[in-house]
């Protein structure tokens, strides 16, 4: 399968006219003509991942953050994207990043179903068609009401967390949770308009947590890596069903820092 088919099955999936505007997503480096039998996917395009999908002779490296979110003045090996970037062209690995057009179409609901969400519905619109309205972020119902620490070792148990961070009283009963994988703290507003009793995003800051508290919403940050790990198994998934032809390989990754 040639590149340019690829892109079509995977636009099929998330089209490109979904992401933001600020956003960078599709094809970022490579031919088009390129054929391809074997991808490789991860979070982030790091060096290492990189790294892995040269020795593992990718022909397409699929990330959920872009590498290229800026333009880039110069392509060079004193810089540490163009290191990368001259890596994946040397290797004629092409490179295709599915960022907020994945949000939209992919992410939240996979999320959603992790946590079994009763009627989930779009948290934050950001666009609407004539037939439907698609966006950011689910909120509904869990499957029983049950207390924020009780929540928290659910949220654990559903990714595959080793730990959390909570805002707000332990022993508080929640039951609607709005959730928004990846950096979710420009989004409050968002989770209390939709009446949500729980939070469940990433990158959530000292004062938001603190915010959302004072205005009684509950809030648990499990992480930017920790929800949006998602993409690769969603990924996975799509490509033993859609495109089996394709040789899928997952790459080593992990939350860039630890907790010591």
């Amino acid at each position: 399968m040639k590149c340019s088919e690829l892109i079509e099955k995977l636009e099929e999936l998330a089209p490109s006219h979904y992401a933001e505007e600020w956003d960078n997503v599709g094809l970022l480096a490579g031919r088009r003509d390129k054929e391809i039998q074997r991808v490789m996917a991860a979070v982030d395009a790091t060096a290492d991942v990189v790294e892995q999908a040269r020795r593992a002779r990718a022909d397409l490296l699929l990330t959920h953050h872009p590498l290229l979110f800026h333009a880039q003045k110069q392509i060079c090996s004193d810089d540490f994207i163009g290191k990368r970037l001259i890596s994946l062209i040397q290797n004629d690995i092409c490179y295709y990043a599915m960022h907020t057009n994945f949000d939209v179409m992919g992410m939240a609901d996979a999320a959603a179903d992790e946590l079994g969400l009763k009627n989930p519905e779009v948290l934050k619109v950001t666009c609407e068609e004539e037939s439907s309205k698609e966006g950011i972020g689910r909120y509904g119902k869990l499957p029983y009401a049950m207390s924020l620490a009780e929540c928290a070792e659910y949220v654990k148990t559903a990714f595959s967390l080793p730990q959390a961070a909570v805002y707000g009283d332990l022993d508080r009963m929640v039951e609607k949770m709005a959730v928004l994988p990846g950096s979710g703290g420009d989004e409050i507003s968002d989770a209390l308009r939709a009446g949500a009793d729980v939070y469940l995003t990433g990158d959530i800051s000292h004062h938001d947590g603190i915010d959302a508290m004072e205005q009684g919403l509950s809030v648990i940050d499990a992480g930017h890596f920790g929800l949006e790990k998602l993409f690769v198994t969603y990924m996975r998934d799509y490509f033993f069903r859609e495109l089996p032809e394709i040789t899928f390989l997952e790459a080593e990754q992990q939350a860039p820092f630890r907790i010591v």
